[in-house]
């Protein structure tokens, strides 16, 4: 089972302030601090934890293609909400709230990509 994602960031606190407030639309909080190297967001120690860290090896933090991270939500109402307070934190959509199962409902997304670029899908199931 997946324990936690990191995501890469060259702005600490621009990435926070992202976090904390997209993340917090979820009663999600900041539940490690790595000592100015990042953080990580969860519902609790035993969840599974969203990190923005600034690279180790103190290289330039980039952007992986093909790379996704997906923050499951209870409704449809949540998705859109969530994808809504991304765009107006400053994220860029990446496809508007909408089912996105093959042959009728089941599974409901929106994506968009944070202010470092990486790609994100908030989503639930109907």
């Amino acid at each position: 089972m997946i324990g936690y994602v990191v995501l890469g960031t060259n702005d600490l606190p621009r990435a926070a302030g992202f976090y904390d407030a997209l993340l917090g639309e979820l009663g999600i909080t900041r539940q490690m601090d790595f000592g100015g190297r990042g953080y990580a967001w969860g519902a609790d120690m035993n969840a599974v934890m969203l990190c923005v860290m600034t690279p180790f090896n103190e290289q330039p933090a980039t952007v992986g293609n093909g790379t996704m991270t997906a923050i499951g939500v209870d409704s449809k109402e949540d998705v859109d909400r969530i994808h809504a307070k991304a765009l107006e934190l400053g994220g860029v959509d990446e496809g508007a709230p909408g089912s996105r199962a093959v042959g009728g409902d089941g599974f409901y997304a929106a994506y968009f990509r944070d202010l470092d670029g990486h790609k994100l899908d908030v989503f639930t199931y109907v």
